[in-house]
C-alpha cells in the first residue's frame, strides 16, 4: 500500500507567520516547526534553494519534529543552473571580482565541489534522523531537452547520491509529442523521480501536470493558477485558493497515482498567507491522510 504524505512548501515564511495560522504563543522557529509537524507529515525546505543551510540548523529541524516526519529539500539554485547572487555563497567560496550573479561554471572546480560537500553536510543530520525524503532538483525554464541537458541532470543527480532525487523540468520540449515518453524513460532508467507541477498554463514556462511515477517515490507540487504567474511579485504569483471541486478532482487523480508508487508526496506551494496550509489540510482530509496529532 502506498504511503501518502501531504504538506506545504514552507513553514516559516513571513506571510504565513503574519497570517495568524500559528497560535500567538508559538513564536520561535523550533516551536513553529513542532506545531506544523503535529498537523502535517511532510514539508518542503525552500530556503535551501537560496542558500546552503548550516548543519546546526538542519539538526535543529530534526530535533523539533517527530519520528516519521519528512523533509523534502530543494537543491541550492547554483546546482541546477540558475543565476545566483554571489552573496548567496559562503564568504570563503565567493569568487573575487566579476559579476554579482553567477552560474555554476563561473566557480573554480574546487569551490564548486566544496559547495556540494557543504550541501551534503547540511542534509546529513536529516538523513541520520531518518527525516530526509528526497532532494528536489528544480531546473530552470530555459533547460531545453537535449543531450547536454541530460548530462547536466545526471551530473547534479550523481552529486546528490545516495539520497533519493526528484527532477522538476520547466521547458515544454521535454513533454511535446513523443518527447514525453522519452523523458519518462530517461528518468526511470536513471532512478530519478519526477516532480509533477500544477501550474498556470499558456505561459512560456508552462508544462503540463504529468501524473506519472518513475521511481518508488512520486512527488506533485501545487502552485495554483494565479493570473499573475509571470509577475515578479511573489505574493501575487502564488495568490490562489484551490476550490472544493478542484481538490476533490485532484484527490481522485492522486489516488490513481498512488497505485503506481510506494510513497507519494503532495506539496502545496500556493504560499500566500496560510492558503497552502488550509488547502493542504483539506486535501489530506479528502485523501484520508491523518495528521501526526491524530496518529499519536
Amino acid at each position: 500500500m502506498c504511503v501518502i504524505k501531504v504538506g506545504t512548501s514552507s513553514w516559516a515564511d513571513q506571510m504565513l507567520v503574519r497570517s495568524g495560522w500559528y497560535p500567538r504563543g508559538v513564536n520561535t522557529p523550533a516551536g513553529r516547526l513542532g506545531w506544523y509537524s503535529e498537523r502535517f507529515g511532510l514539508v518542503e525546505v525552500d530556503t535551501s534553494y537560496y542558500a546552503v543551510p548550516a548543519p546546526e540548523t538542519t539538526a535543529g529541524w530534526a530535533a523539533a519534529t517527530p519520528d516519521g516526519f519528512t523533509f523534502d529539500v530543494k537543491a541550492f539554485r547554483l546546482f541546477t543552473g540558475h543565476h545566483t547572487p554571489v552573496d548567496a555563497l559562503p564568504r570563503d567560496l565567493r569568487p573575487a571580482g566579476g559579476p554579482n550573479r553567477i552560474r555554476w561554471r563561473d566557480l573554480p572546480a574546487g569551490a564548486y565541489d566544496e559547495l556540494w560537500d557543504r550541501f551534503h553536510a547540511a542534509l546529513a543530520p536529516l538523513a541520520a534522523a531518518d527525516r530526509l525524503g528526497a532532494v528536489l532538483l528544480q531546473f530552470p525554464p530555459w533547460l531545453a531537452r537535449g543531450e547536454a541537458a541530460r548530462r547536466r541532470i545526471l551530473d547534479a543527480a550523481r552529486r546528490c547520491r545516495p539520497w533519493p532525487v526528484t527532477v522538476e523540468l520547466r521547458h515544454s520540449s521535454w513533454f511535446d509529442g513523443d518527447a514525453m515518453a522519452d523523458t519518462v524513460t530517461f528518468l526511470r532508467e536513471h532512478d530519478l523521480g519526477y516532480a509533477c507541477v500544477d501550474i498556470p498554463q499558456g505561459h512560456v514556462s508552462s508544462v503540463p501536470p504529468v501524473l506519472v511515477a518513475t521511481t518508488g517515490l512520486a512527488v506533485i507540487r501545487f502552485h495554483g493558477h494565479s493570473t499573475a504567474w509571470e509577475s515578479g511579485d511573489k505574493q501575487e504569483r502564488f495568490r490562489y485558493a484551490y476550490g472544493e471541486r478542484e481538490l476533490r478532482h485532484w484527490s481522485v487523480l492522486l489516488r490513481e497515482l498512488a497505485d503506481q508508487c510506494a510513497e507519494l508526496h503532495v506539496l502545496m506551494n500556493n504560499c500566500c498567507g496560510d492558503q497552502a496550509q488550509r488547502d493542504a489540510a483539506r486535501l489530506a482530509d479528502l485523501l484520508g491522510v491523518a495528521s501526526a496529532a491524530a496518529r499519536a
